[in-house]
């Protein structure tokens, strides 16, 4: 946390007297409970897990270090956390509530909904000292109030949002006298304005992993206050290992009172998956008084773990917001779950290419705490959020359509970008998220994701870009399969060059090819051996090489200025130089995953790759016949993409209606019946 406003022991002290009326706005006229709606809760693990009790619990106030923000939380005993929404402060001890699921994302509020100001309410037993904070957008932070409480006691502050342009929360201290004190309950509370409570459909699809679906059943059965917001949960089985079969799914299916509903159809990613609960939500569902609607979807990965809290913020977020509004949650690392994957994602446009902001990515939380990350108390404004957990107005729905076809990638950035220019932003609200199971140990871009990865990213560039010929998507495209290939991945290499073509060929088939392109680009794995992936080493040969390198040290990348002059020599050594005798027997290298860059692999005739899960390798093999057909066609291939960007850009947007449509979904979904 930034120093400013801080005594000489690291106290954060009272705003000046010129902002002082800014901090904290008495009502002249008392508020009634029917005033207020109840939009965050202060809540703790469920399961009293304390390695994600950094995410509920802030450390020490202005302890410097590292280990700052873990070192008082590393002390806390499973049995103080008497609830999910109350927790024990042992005599002497301060706890603080700035955490990243307990402080209240007061400058989200400002911009996004129609709420002026937020009324915390505390309840606590036994003796001590309640102290509420603010910061600004620079981090810094201010105590707004405190008072005495002693006995039962509740508290409570109403607070202006006005300050909050630009960054800032709220959160709250509770320091215990020798007797010590329990917090009972506390919540944040916004001026109700009238509004209604959203209802809501919250829409699951999964591919063979029944029992993380059984659990999410579990979790959403026994998550208290999710029935006054819940319509029903629909969960899209597109495998042939059912959530049904699994032998716990009787008693899930019996806890959730008639509010789960299983569809089975044919494997289509998650966009057909995701798509069908769209649909299910615009159509609506038949009941004896007529069709009822939800106001929102709300979908959600199937390998996670819920935090139920976060689907009644963003239930109740979407309420208050002034126009409708797409409010996605983050994604924590399901097996280190402190650590976030992405504060805020954007699309840049230029080289249109999605991730995280600059410096919000990987957030380890038990490094340190909320406090202690002044970019955190900046609004960070997202261009879309991960279909991981996205709630969807049925407005937005009916406005723009459904998913585009698109099978496992850019489905969500994509549809984003179109409410975007539809005029509905994407929120990615800090405080709603799940935990999921990482990717950062996956590198899809060489298994047949490849394909996905370019055919889908061109589309939604030929959809959205501002930029002539779609910016820099083509140079880079061109410089991805080209690395491919003197990397001797040539199964990635020839993936890029099918999406390519299907993408030339027009979006009439993109409805079609939904089921099957999957399937089919992943039966070309045995014909490349970079792709073959062999379990056991002791079935490959071992490394061998008739002349060793002269240095250890791996080649030096390429710069900017070099690497097209450099392309061109490696391209044309490894097409015109032959392999070397002895590495067709046997590889010259064993390359570890975090080791396997181009520019190395590029020097190599053949070499044992790890893969990224470390479950095995593949055995790279140069091979100058391929290399001469796959540039050739490569070349090719983007010269045509960027002749016609233009005519098929307009032929893509003139489309888009009709392939998102309800109705050309329906016909799919008639059409792809349950897996075998």
């Amino acid at each position: 946390m930034s120093q400013e406003n801080v005594d000489q022991a690291g106290r954060p002290q009272p705003a000046t007297a010129e902002s002082q009326e800014y901090l904290t706005k008495i009502s002249s006229q008392p508020r009634t409970a029917a005033d207020l709606r109840e939009v965050a809760r202060v809540v703790f693990p469920a399961d009293k897990d304390l390695d994600a009790l950094p995410l509920y619990i802030d450390g020490p106030i202005n302890v410097e270090g590292p280990s700052s923000a873990g070192s008082d939380t590393a002390n806390q005993h499973p049995d103080d956390i008497i609830s999910r929404r109350s927790v024990r402060i042992r005599p002497g001890r301060r706890v603080s509530f700035g955490s990243y699921f307990n402080a209240f994302p007061a400058s989200y509020w400002r911009r996004w909904t129609v709420a002026e100001s937020v009324v915390l309410r505390v309840r606590t037993s036994g003796a001590g000292s309640l102290i509420v904070y603010r910061s600004n957008a620079r981090g810094v932070s201010q105590r707004v109030e405190d008072r005495r409480v002693e006995g039962s006691t509740t508290c409570e502050f109403e607070l202006t949002l006005a300050p909050f342009g630009d960054g800032g929360w709220y959160w709250f201290d509770l320091i215990s006298d020798e007797e010590g004190m329990t917090l009972d309950a506390a919540s944040w509370l916004v001026p109700s304005q009238d509004r209604p409570v959203g209802r809501v459909t919250l829409g699951v699809t999964t591919f063979n992993r029944p029992d993380y679906c059984v659990n999410t059943i579990r979790t959403i059965a026994e998550a208290d206050g999710l029935d006054e917001v819940l319509d029903e949960l629909i969960i899209v089985d597109q495998g042939n290992k059912l959530v049904q079969d699994e032998p716990d799914f009787a008693a899930a299916e019996k806890a959730m009172r008639g509010k789960l509903r299983m569809i089975r159809q044919g494997n289509m990613g998650g966009s057909g998956g995701f798509a069908r609960n769209m649909y299910e939500v615009v159509e609506g569902r038949q009941t004896p008084e007529g069709v009822e609607k939800s106001d929102y979807v709300l979908i959600l990965d199937d390998d996670i773990l819920l935090e139920s809290e976060g689907v009644l913020r963003a239930t109740a977020f979407a309420d208050m917001c002034h126009t409708p509004s797409i409010v996605g949650g983050h994604m924590f690392d399901m097996f280190n779950k402190p650590l976030l994957n992405a504060y805020a994602e954007v699309v840049n446009p230029y080289r249109f290419l999605w991730g995280p902001v600059d410096g919000l990515g990987a957030v380890d939380f038990a490094e340190r705490g909320l406090r202690s990350r002044p970019r955190l108390h900046r609004r960070w404004d997202a261009d879309y959020n991960g279909w991981w957990m996205c709630l969807i107005p049925r407005t937005i729905l009916e406005d723009i359509g459904l998913s585009l076809p698109v099978f496992i990638k850019w489905d969500d950035s994509e549809y984003s970008l179109r409410a975007k220019a539809a005029g509905y932003p994407t929120i990615s609200l800090p405080g709603a998220a799940v935990w999921h199971v990482s990717w950062a140990d996956k590198d899809d871009a060489v298994d047949w994701q490849a394909y996905f990865h370019e055919r889908n990213r061109l589309i939604a560039a030929l959809l959205h870009s501002p930029f002539a010929k779609g910016g820099r998507m083509l140079r880079e495209s061109l410089t991805t399969d080209t690395k491919h290939v003197v990397s001797m991945q040539y199964y990635p290499a020839k993936s890029v060059l099918l999406a390519i073509q299907d993408v030339l060929d027009g979006p009439e088939r993109l409805h079609e090819m939904l089921p099957t392109r999957m399937p089919e680009i992943r039966a070309m794995k045995d014909e490349y051996s970079d792709a073959r992936v062999v379990k056991d080493p002791a079935e490959l040969p071992p490394v061998r090489r008739a002349k060793p390198p002269k240095t250890m040290e791996a080649p030096k990348s390429p710069t900017k200025a070099q690497l097209i002059p450099w392309a061109v020599r490696t391209v044309l050594k490894q097409t015109l130089r032959p392999v070397r005798s002895m590495a067709k027997e046997y590889p010259e290298a064993s390359v570890a995953h975090m080791d396997g860059h181009w520019s190395y692999l590029a020097t190599l005739d053949s070499a044992i790759v790890s893969n990224a899960e470390g479950t095995g390798a593949s055995w790279y093999r140069r091979d100058p016949a391929q290399v001469r057909e796959l540039m050739v066609e490569s070349v090719k291939l983007h010269a045509e993409l960027l002749s016609r960007w233009d005519a098929l850009s307009e032929q893509y947007r003139a489309a888009l209606p009709e392939i998102t449509s309800v109705d050309a979904w329906a016909r799919t979904f008639a059409e792809n019946g349950p897996a075998q």
